[in-house]
């Protein structure tokens, strides 16, 4: 009996009703957290919509079938690169009749994207039973077009990639929690993490298939060997090993970010200032982290350079694109790329300035996904006793400044593509940071409340945490959200449309990151014209069997896009053989390789080298 009442005791006011309350939150924001999992990925799932997803994972698909780290999605401008780099190899040497100095006559090597994130993907497809396939019986886009009786909803492959994000997703609010707690308190910690659960932004970059979550996830490890250096370069007992440590494998970390994304790379430089700042032995420490960086960085460089001649291979020219000399998508769509005429001092400020005005004024207040960016901004006047948590409120906003640079010199065509949800969204990733800090000012300025009665104080909470996540609860309101990304991606027609060539056959499309996702063909990007790049390509290269243009083409403005005068656009083209239709001339102009046409108009403009539907139709 005396066992009994120090038990009920220990349970209802001594230490144990302590741990019964923490266990019962951790408990309910878990089961909470999954609830909304499952209700998000019924009410707003959709399958991938963004080429740089599409890309990667159809790279990870080749990995993991031993392929090697090459691509089914063919740029011109990575032609044009292993071609002229192969030249300069050669010596001006002739190669052999059946070797091509462009590598597409079989796999093409892969010189876009880093290697991180597609290899993870590939370690993923390895362990779960990813199915490629679906059914393409009656695929053709009046399905598409009708949203009630579709027979097709969700890519499997789409939707487990998106599971495995948001398995990354509560691996970062678990880092954010953690960190908030030792540096603040709990109450911060909590706020932090129900914050960041909230927030319609990050859910969306969970289904977008992108590499950002992974990347999210590196940064926060980033920041927590950043704290864990800062906490021994403070303690006098601490020995200098485990400091030498931790600068080590921050530069580890920004290693395996910029080989996530490579503009990533750019964080070597407020890490090797906060190294600087905090340690005392302020030469060694940050040349060690920046050795350690550049060590994992080599090989890769190398590879890329061994194969195109640019250690960033076609991203190294990312800081033209969208520029007035190369706008949209003109220069990976360019075959032979002209550089010469280009003042690219001019081109840089115009491009900094253009694209910083609209970060300063759209991207930095809603950086976090919520209005918490505002108290963040607030809080920057406010100052902290922790000199660890000031240090690293140095480091936040020095990395604000260099990827706010980045960004908008690195902005290209796929931004206005795909606002916010793309690889180009470089703020996002110190979302968690600015969470905590816009959290800790929030109950700064709720202590200095004087509140009647204590319960007002956890409603005031609630109510902050409501309004924050008024966008990802209205996610679930009628109407519900289409699950797939049409126009233009209607995987069972694509996959169909793909089908129609052989496995080593060459197509070409507007869309061919979705041709070598969905349909497993390999596909080169639409030219930029239909004369002399795609001639090039199909007499020179390799024999292209289909031209499959999509809505992206097809819904295009018609005097900027569809015809340039002297271009010999495809715009053009397409208007040629509607006239040509319409004087009941079968297919394209006479001496064009591609003489088939098939049904799909308007949803999508489909030629191919042999026949396969019935004229009538």
């Amino acid at each position: 009996m005396f066992l009994l009442q120090n038990l009920i005791h220990y349970l209802e006011v001594g230490s144990g009703f302590k741990l019964f309350s923490r266990a019962s939150r951790t408990v309910l924001v878990v089961l909470g957290g999954l609830l909304l999992l499952v209700a998000y990925d019924f009410n707003a799932f959709r399958n991938m919509g963004n080429q740089e997803a599409m890309d990667s994972a159809q790279l990870a698909r080749n990995i993991a079938e031993g392929k090697g780290y090459t691509t089914l999605f063919v740029r011109p401008l990575s032609m044009f690169l292993i071609k002229q780099h192969n030249r300069q190899q050669d010596k001006g040497e002739v190669p052999a009749p059946d070797q091509s100095l462009t590598k597409i006559k079989g796999m093409h090597p892969d010189i876009a994207n880093p290697p991180v994130y597609p290899l993870t993907l590939a370690g993923l497809m390895k362990v779960l039973p990813f199915n490629f396939s679906v059914d393409t019986t009656h695929a053709f886009w009046s399905r598409a077009r009708n949203a009630t009786q579709r027979d097709f909803i969700r890519y499997q492959p789409d939707f487990l990639i998106a599971l495995f994000n948001q398995s990354l997703f509560i691996v970062l609010m678990v880092l954010v929690f953690f960190w908030a707690r030792r540096l603040f308190d709990p109450a911060v910690a909590w706020l932090s993490t129900l914050l960041l659960l909230g927030s319609e932004l990050l859910w969306r970059f969970t289904v977008s298939g992108l590499s950002t979550m992974l990347l999210l996830v590196i940064t926060m490890g980033l920041v927590w060997c950043l704290t864990l250096f800062d906490l021994e370069a403070r303690d006098l007992n601490s020995s200098s090993r485990r400091k030498f440590l931790f600068a080590s494998l921050c530069g580890v970390l920004v290693g395996l970010g910029t080989l996530t994304r490579y503009s990533f790379g750019w964080m070597i430089l407020p890490v090797i200032l906060f190294l600087t700042m905090s340690g005392k032995q302020r030469a060694l420490v940050p040349l060690t982290a920046f050795a350690l960086f550049a060590l994992v960085l080599a090989p890769w460089c190398m590879r890329n350079y061994s194969i195109c001649g640019m250690p960033f291979g076609t991203a190294s020219y990312a800081v033209v694109e969208n520029s007035a000399a190369f706008p949209e998508y003109r220069l990976e769509r360019s075959l032979d790329p002209d550089f010469s005429p280009i003042n690219f001092v001019t081109l840089v400020r115009r491009k900094l300035v253009g694209n910083t005005r609209q970060i300063i004024a759209n991207d930095l207040p809603k950086m976090a996904g919520t209005w918490v960016s505002g108290f963040f901004l607030a809080g920057l006047l406010i100052g902290f006793k922790n000199p660890t948590v000031r240090r690293l409120r140095y480091f936040l906003i020095t990395s604000l400044l260099v990827l706010s640079v980045a960004q908008a010199l690195g902005r290209t065509q796929l931004w206005d593509d795909s606002p916010e949800i793309n690889c180009e969204n470089l703020l996002v990733l110190l979302a968690p940071l600015v969470v905590v800090y816009g959290s800790s000012l929030f109950f700064l300025l709720l202590d200095q409340m004087a509140l009647p009665f204590l319960q007002l104080r956890y409603a005031i909470i609630g109510l902050f945490i409501t309004v924050l996540g008024l966008p990802l609860l209205l996610v679930f309101l009628p109407p519900r959200i289409n699950p797939l990304s049409y126009p233009p991606y209607y995987p069972p027609a694509i996959q169909q449309i793909a089908g129609w060539t052989k496995p080593e056959e060459l197509m070409m499309s507007d869309i061919p990151w979705a041709v070598a996702w969905y349909g497993q063909a390999q596909c080169v990007w639409l030219t930029l014209n239909c004369q002399s790049a795609f001639l090039s390509i199909n007499d020179y290269e390799k024999p292209i069997q289909a031209l499959y243009l999509s809505r992206v083409s097809l819904d295009g403005r018609f005097l900027s896009q569809w015809v340039r005068t002297g271009d010999k656009s495809w715009g053009e083209f397409i208007l040629n053989c509607l006239f040509r239709k319409a004087q009941g001339k079968p297919g394209p102009p006479p001496g064009f390789p591609l003489q088939n046409w098939q049904p799909g108009w308007p949803d999508q403009f489909l030629l191919t080298f042999r026949e396969h539907w019935p004229r009538s139709s």
